[in-house]
């Protein structure tokens, strides 16, 4: 080799051993690097996995709370229905409530009138209290005045006195007012009737409705609403006494006028246009015509207070025909 050439060649070894220690440090640092950056890949996939199972535990966790939630939502909608049902039943025991305090204070509102009218009564017909011809009793459902014949009728009769007539006119002055229903009851004692008063009046249930009836036609004259009126002949079979003496034949000869309060609608007749099937009461005219016998209760039964068919009525009696 020349000597022109070993300058090249020093150079080009150096050029070489530059490169090759330059190759050996470049190798070096990225064997380091990658190393460090392995280990930061695994610490974070460490960290995402132990966040995985964070997740999936709470995913457990939130999936038995939704278990919970939804068995809540179970119970509370049961709740709901029963809870709806309370409501229901209370709304119900509200209205029934609701109507019976209006049924009570309706119930009071009639016997503040009942009491009202019965000392109007009273105060209107002392004198003919105090002398003992008329009772006024004032009953749980209404108020009772008891007249007898003697101070209505003369015997055997149906037409009204003129005494008759001016204590039925201040009776009528007192009902004006008040809207209880007026129930005029005709009752006799049991002496059959036979003379020639029996041609009129056959039996004792045609003289007590048509004495009922003469009533009735009082009143109406007197402008109560006829609506309001009620005639009715027990005859014989609602006695207040013995009729085996006189004292007790003489209170069994009477008239009963009940005033009844009006309970609703339904005991309120139109006035306006009356139903065909419950027709006002039928206004006589001349004599009094004898009316169907109603609602006669027994012999033993006060007066007015038990409905049923009445008994066949006796044969004449043996001490004679005695006429009111």
């Amino acid at each position: 080799m020349t000597r022109s050439a070993t300058p090249w060649l020093r150079r080009t070894e150096a050029l070489a051993l530059g490169a090759a220690l330059a190759f050996a440090a470049t190798g070096c640092v990225t064997k380091g690097r990658y190393d460090q950056d392995v280990g930061a890949l695994e610490e974070k996939n460490g960290q995402l996995e132990a966040r995985v199972d964070d997740l999936q535990r709470s995913n457990e966790s939130l999936d038995q709370e939704r278990v919970k939630l939804i068995d809540q939502m179970e119970d509370l909608r049961e709740e709901h229905k029963t809870l709806s049902r309370d409501v229901e039943e209370l709304s119900k025991s509200k209205d029934l409530l609701t109507e019976h305090l209006r049924k009570r204070e309706s119930e009071v509102q009639e016997l503040s009138q009942l009491k009202g009218t019965y000392s109007g009564l009273v105060s209107e017909l002392e004198s003919e209290v105090a002398a003992g011809q008329i009772q006024i009793e004032q009953l749980r459902d209404g108020i009772r005045l008891n007249l007898p014949q003697d101070i209505l009728f003369p015997s055997g009769s149906a037409t009204l006195d003129p005494r008759g007539v001016e204590v039925l006119r201040k009776v009528a002055s007192k009902l004006h007012d008040h809207d209880q229903r007026i129930e005029v009851q005709g009752h006799t004692d049991n002496v059959p009737i036979s003379g020639a008063l029996a041609s009129r009046y056959s039996t004792n249930w045609e003289l007590a409705a048509a004495r009922a009836a003469s009533v009735v036609r009082l009143l109406e004259s007197e402008k109560l609403d006829p609506h309001r009126l009620k005639a009715i002949s027990y005859g014989e079979w609602a006695p207040v006494a013995s009729n085996d003496t006189p004292d007790g034949r003489a209170k069994n000869r009477r008239i009963e006028i009940r005033l009844i309060p009006v309970k609703g609608p339904a005991d309120v007749a139109d006035t306006s246009s009356p139903a065909p099937s419950n027709p006002a009461p039928a206004r006589a005219t001349g004599s009094a015509a004898p009316a169907t016998p109603q609602s006669a209760p027994s012999p033993d039964a006060t007066p007015a207070s038990v409905e049923s068919p009445p008994p066949s009525p006796p044969t004449a009696s043996e001490d004679g025909a005695a006429v009111e």
